[in-house]
């Protein structure tokens, strides 16, 4: 079933058409919630491998796009003019807990570009890991700009802004020339003009891409398999998708499905999430089988799935119906996947579990 209404608020029109169900709450014998979502897989050349929902559904990326904002550093020379390590490198593509293990290596790449923390522009909010709130209260340590989940992204961005001796005030600018590479890049990777992107202001205050599911699925593929890309970016991408699979704990932390997923992807898997229900998953070639093709893997989910609980159950379903995860696998992530809800006294009163077919193309 599809919802097909169209809704007119404040001017602005929301279409549901795009979405299907892709997970249920269940309480006793009735779906107490849906969550609704629209996938795409693609393939390196942009072929549409799979899909549910619609493909060509506009969203914006959020943080899924983070991998791809870090390519132009990488491309320009980035490692080699600041030796930088694959948890550095990883820690720039990453949406991070704000970890102590994260502040030590946000630090280290600070110290060697030339930067500080007030330089980054990306605001503050509060920790969100538990234990580590509650140490930094007890030290009286207020969350401060590195402490921000897109922290090593905005160290990224000054490393380019200092690597092309262009300046550090302002980076965070659509006309800044940081920003301007990172959206000629965004571009070219997913296969659309720049015209044709739709320009947000993200959470950390850059500018936010919204493509196609398809064009989005197109540059994931393309990060893992750029052997049609020049060779310059070829090698930026694979330094990328390296450090990602390497050193999964700065992409986002222990425990989280990013790095999770990535800990039993046998260094073929990449994972990104991104605010509002956005997901991206790139498989390296190989990844499930020996000649099995590189696939770039996105899903919005509609909800915008504030809890966390769909993203990582419909990303597991899609790996399983692709064939990509074996048994070992599925049940290292069995606690993101299909499950029991409890009530308050531990007794199972319902199920969360996924209820889509993907569509092969």
């Amino acid at each position: 079933m599809i919802l097909s209404n169209k809704v007119v608020h404040n001017e602005l029109v929301i279409d549901t058409s795009s979405f299907l169900p892709v997970v249920y709450a269940t309480r006793g014998n009735l779906v107490e919630s849906t969550h609704w979502g629209a996938i795409a897989v693609v393939d390196h050349s942009g072929r549409l491998v799979a899909s549910y929902g619609n493909p060509e559904l506009v969203a914006y990326l959020r943080s899924s796009s983070k991998p791809i904002q870090a390519l132009p550093l990488i491309e320009l020379g980035g490692v080699e003019q600041f030796n930088l390590s694959d948890e550095e490198i990883s820690l720039m593509c990453a949406s991070h807990r704000g970890l102590d293990m994260h502040m030590e290596v946000l630090q280290k790449i600070q110290a060697k570009i030339g930067v500080q923390e007030t330089d980054l522009l990306c605001g503050t909010h509060p920790i969100s890991d538990k234990s580590t709130a509650e140490a930094m209260i007890l030290r009286g340590e207020l969350p401060g700009q590195n402490r921000h989940n897109c922290s090593g992204k905005h160290t990224g961005f000054l490393a380019q802004a200092i690597l092309r001796e262009k300046p550090k005030a302002d980076y965070i600018n659509l006309d800044h020339p940081v920003q301007s590479l990172v959206l000629k890049t965004f571009a070219e990777m997913s296969h659309i003009s720049e015209e044709e992107i739709i320009i947000g202001i993200d959470g950390c205050s850059v500018p936010v891409f919204g493509v196609p599911l398809r064009n989005a699925g197109w540059s994931f593929a393309s990060l893992c398999d750029p052997s049609e890309l020049s060779l310059q970016r070829a090698e930026a991408c694979h330094v990328i998708t390296k450090a990602m699979t390497q050193a999964p704990d700065m992409v986002s932390g222990p425990g989280q499905f990013d790095t999770e997923l990535m800990k039993v992807g046998r260094g073929k898997i990449i994972a990104k999430g991104g605010a509002e229900g956005y997901q991206s998953i790139g498989l390296l070639p190989g990844a499930f089988g020996e000649n099995s093709p590189a696939l770039g893997i996105v899903f919005k989910i509609a909800d915008g799935d504030s809890i966390g609980r769909a993203r990582p159950l419909v990303g597991i379903e899609i790996l399983r119906q692709l064939g990509a995860l074996d048994s070992q696998q599925i049940e290292a992530l069995a606690s993101f996947d299909s499950r029991p809800i409890q009530n308050w006294r531990k007794l199972e009163v319902g199920q969360l579990k996924p209820v889509f077919q993907l569509k092969f193309h």
